[in-house]
Order: structure tokens, then sequence, then C-alpha cells
């Protein structure tokens, strides 16, 4: 598998997955994602969450978590919607502790995977990887991919995983049915059909919140584009890969060469799209 060939991913092949909407565009017919992350303990998840996917171009995001996690939403991005109602795709699981879900978290969370929707799969929501319905993608890093394969009966560890991602990315892919995104400095994606590599992200995207902005961004690009990969599932890789070119394109903006925050990253991405759509 780690032979496969690998494309390293430009912005010109990110170009062809930003949807500009048109003049008779709203915001349904623009993509709505539904967004159920945070917990007490992270709650500040679902604020980078939703910041990375309204910044990136969407027609409505709808956000389903904690009361407090609600607030601390509406205050950062009032035109978030925390009522019921349709969704296009869903971005489940970041600041989610698997092992600590109420039975009504977990009911919400097993009822939005079992619509059969483009699915986005962070954090705590990665051991649900098995009961999701639609077109999925996952996004560990080296360690969360350790344990998931691990579960599998898959002995390895993070350090192995980091040693050579794109080997076990395909591995991964293949045991478990989905798409894979493997974040480090160098993140690779891997699908049954698709094996791409991103370019080298700044070592200073390494701080807390930042995967959080990354699943957001994606979460938004699934939605806006979920008709198209109802007919070709292999979509997903290239959104997958977009997504975190945007990410890490927006990290060095926001870096100039030194420290920066999620918020930081989140501020920079329509920049970076106003350049892939110009």
């Amino acid at each position: 598998m780690a032979t496969q060939n690998w494309k390293t991913w430009t912005l010109r092949d990110c170009a062809r997955y930003i949807q500009v909407p048109s003049v008779d565009d709203h915001k349904y017919s623009r993509g709505v994602l539904g967004i159920i992350s945070g917990s007490k303990q992270y709650p500040g998840a679902s604020v980078l969450n939703c910041e990375g996917a309204m910044r990136t171009g969407i027609g409505m995001v709808r956000y389903f978590g904690p009361r407090f996690a609600q607030l601390l939403v509406l205050h950062q991005r009032p035109e978030v919607v925390i009522a019921n109602g349709k969704t296009n795709a869903w971005l489940i699981g970041s600041g989610i502790d698997s092992q600590k879900l109420s039975w009504k978290r977990k009911r919400e969370i097993m009822g939005a995977l079992g619509q059969g929707k483009p699915t986005v799969l962070d954090a705590g929501a990665l051991r649900l990887v098995q009961y999701s319905k639609g077109v999925t993608l996952i996004t560990p890093h080296y360690a969360e991919l350790a344990t998931l394969l691990s579960a599998r009966n898959i002995s390895v560890t993070a350090t192995a995983i980091e040693g050579d991602p794109k080997k076990w990315a395909a591995i991964a892919s293949a045991e478990l049915g989905v798409t894979v995104l493997l974040k480090g400095n160098v993140s690779v994606v891997a699908s049954s059909g698709k094996q791409i590599q991103l370019p080298a992200s700044p070592t200073w995207l390494a701080t807390a919140g930042t995967g959080d902005v990354l699943a957001g961004i994606i979460g938004a690009l699934l939605a806006t584009h979920w008709r198209e990969i109802e007919d070709n599932k292999d979509l997903i890789a290239s959104i997958a890969a977009t997504g975190a070119f945007i990410h890490s394109r927006a990290g060095e903006i926001a870096s100039a060469g030194g420290p920066i925050t999620a918020l930081d990253i989140a501020r920079e991405v329509p920049k970076i799209i106003s350049k892939l759509v110009s």
C-alpha cells in the first residue's frame, strides 16, 4: 500500500472544489451543516467548528450541543442556528469524550449517523465509525489512529504510524471502509480510489483547537457538495484534501512566521477562498 502513487495536492486542485454561490442561491441551496460537538470539559471545540465552517462559505450551520456551548457559539457566531431542521451533512465528535456520553447525547449522535448523509467524524466520534451510514471521512492524528486500529486487532503504535503515515492511512481506509485524513505536519488522505499528500504545514499549527477549525472547514465543504458526493463517493477524499490545504495556507498567513491561535487561522480562511475562486 505504501508504494501506491500519491498525488500532491495543489492550489489548482483546490479551486475545483470551491462552490461560488449563484444569483439564484439561498441559504438552503448553499448547504446546511449539522454539528454535534463540544462538552462541559471542551465547549470551545464547538465555537471553533462553527467558526471554521462559517468562514469557509456555507448557507447555514445547525449546532447541537450542551447549553453552555450553545451560548458560547452564539456569542461568537450569532448566525448559527440551534433549532432542529434539515441538514445536508454532519460533523460529529470534536470536543467529545466517547466514554462519557449521556444516553441522550449518544441517541442524538446515533440518529445523525443513521441518516446516511456525508459525515466527518472527529475526536470523540472516531470510535463510532462503524455506525455511520453515509459517505464518511475520519480525521485522526497518529495516536487516535493507533487506538482505532488496535480495536480492530491491528497492533501498531503512534510512533510507527508517524514513521509511515501513507502506509497506515491506506491500511486504515481499507480496514474501516471510510476515507481517512491522517493529520500531521504533512497530512495524507487515503480512500479506496485516491491517495493524496498535502504540502507541509507551518509547525506553528501544532496548537490546541486547530483541528477543530479544520473539521469545520471540511464539514462546510461537504455540505456544499453533498449532491456530488452522493453521485461520486470518492469525491470526499478531494474535499478533505482541499479543506486541509485551505487550513494550512490560512495558518501560514496567520502565523507570518510566528505563533498563532486556532481563531487566527479561521479568520484567514476567507482570504484563501478568495484566492482560489479568482
